[in-house]
């Protein structure tokens, strides 16, 4: 294998390491390692591994999966060598300031200089983190402490908000979404208007179908109710690079994110990062507050405040903060940059899918009624007399695409979204979002998904073509 290869570039990578060592006397380590035993159980967890969905492959356009970056992954396991663990500096002085610089250019994106953040183990930690903060600032709201503590968020921001919210013994309320999955104004004001919200979840890129929240507009509220904006970016935050490519009310909203309190985002999501790694970001540093500890064990070896001080978990991959470091090194984040290329090829082919999945000549999808994807998520609705039957056929599509090696998607919405807001207020006297019906749902989270995006469509004609009787234009 050429030297120039990930492998090779690696076995480089390493020796330079053990150089930095080289003066400390050597000793024989408890645990050796046999190659031939250590070649056997690789071998078994490759076989194991097998057992997967293809994941990395621009055919597997289902849920929020992408590969890691070659250098991410190489960093990662460069740094498996020292096994740092950055709860502390004395336990990763070097991947503790490289931790420091990613989540540094992290805040960037958004427009933040003076902040704290620091890396978690996952979006989730990173949105606990956030509401933990909330709750704690609310205690000593003029409101009182429990009414001040209310959260509220959309009824598609993703359940780890509600979970947490109990986690921490926090009222929370879901806000009707309107019928592009985006929280609706009109219910957070009458939501507003009761007095005792304290924090507002604002999504950006919601798990179901990318759909953005209207941030711009939200802010706007906050100055007549005054409440804390917490926006859980965990999916959508990298977008915030590209709003050329996006329509006009996401665009607005993603310019006035530097206005939140507080910013997840999740770098194994489009951040090119293995699992797991969130990122929570506060734009006040004096909540740091609220983390101060007295331990007897802390370490003691830097006066410097270090990452378990601002941090609600303790043992913390300091391997993760050195994949991101080195991927921040090669793709800086930066408008134009390669990094935000990847991004518009997402976007883009997404775009590209609804408009195909819109002017189907056969009549067997039914997108969303109001308008495309927001972001690069794509959810469709297989066209049947009723939501059952429509249920049914996406269920049996969905399984006919796995076949052919196609690998989507379901999620369950309200049936009235797909239907024109005329012929639902004639139905029903109003927008009635109660009906689910089970749709197609795409992730085209790979920025290769435009270039394959022929080869989806092909799988996915002759998929609805097994099911539904028809043939594949």
């Amino acid at each position: 294998m050429s030297q120039d290869s990930v492998p090779g570039l690696l076995s480089r990578a390493s020796e330079l390491l053990e150089e930095q060592f080289a003066a400390l006397p050597a000793f024989e380590p408890t645990f050796k390692a046999d190659p031939a035993a250590m070649a056997q159980v690789l071998a078994d967890v490759a076989r194991r591994m097998g057992d997967n969905y293809p994941y990395f492959h621009p055919l597997y356009a289902g849920q929020m999966m992408k590969p890691p970056h070659p250098v991410a992954r190489a960093a990662y396991a460069l740094a498996m060598n020292i096994n740092p663990n950055n709860h502390a500096r004395d336990g990763g002085r070097a991947s503790s300031e490289m931790e420091i610089e990613a989540v540094q250019a992290t805040a960037r994106i958004f427009g933040w200089e003076q902040f704290l953040g620091h890396l978690t183990s996952s979006g989730t930690l990173a949105n606990l983190e956030a509401l933990w903060v909330a709750g704690q600032l609310a205690q000593g709201s003029k409101q009182g402490s429990k009414a001040a503590r209310r959260i509220v968020g959309s009824g598609q921001a993703h359940y780890t908000h509600q979970r947490i919210s109990a986690v921490l013994k926090l009222d929370y309320a879901p806000i009707a979404a309107d019928r592009r999955g985006r929280m609706s104004l009109e219910a957070l004001e009458a939501e507003l208007r009761k007095g005792n919200v304290g924090t507002v979840v604002a999504t950006m890129g919601t798990t179901a179908m990318g759909a953005v929240d209207p941030l711009d507009e939200i802010v706007a509220l906050r100055e007549r109710y005054g409440f804390r904006i917490h926006v859980d970016a965990a999916y959508g935050g990298y977008f915030r690079l590209i709003p050329e490519a996006l329509d006009e009310p996401a665009r607005r909203a993603y310019a006035a994110i530097d206005q939140a309190d507080s910013i997840v985002v999740d770098p194994h999501k489009h951040g090119l990062q293995p699992f797991g790694c969130g990122c929570v970001l506060f734009r006040d540093p004096a909540v740091g507050r609220f983390y101060q500890h007295d331990s007897p064990y802390t370490y003691f070896t830097s006066k410097q405040l270090h990452l378990g001080e601002i941090s609600l978990e303790c043992s913390r991959s300091g391997a993760a903060a050195v994949a991101l470091w080195a991927t921040q090194q090669l793709l800086p984040l930066v408008p134009k940059g390669e990094f935000a290329r990847g991004l518009e090829h997402s976007r883009a082919a997404a775009v590209e899918l609804d408009r195909r999945l819109r002017h189907d000549r056969t009549g067997r999808f039914q997108p969303l009624a109001d308008g495309g994807p927001e972001l690069d998520i794509v959810v469709w609705k297989v066209n049947g007399k009723t939501a059952e039957e429509s249920s049914e056929l996406a269920q049996k599509i969905f399984d006919a695409c796995a076949v052919r090696d196609l690998h989507l998607a379901l999620a369950q919405l309200p049936q009235s979204w797909f239907q024109p807001a005329a012929d639902v207020k004639a139905e029903n006297g109003a927008t009635d979002g109660a009906e689910l019906v089970t749709c197609l749902r795409s992730v085209l989270i790979k920025p290769e998904h435009e270039a394959w995006l022929d080869q989806i469509w092909e799988r996915l004609a002759a998929g609805c073509a097994e099911v539904m009787g028809e043939h594949a234009e």
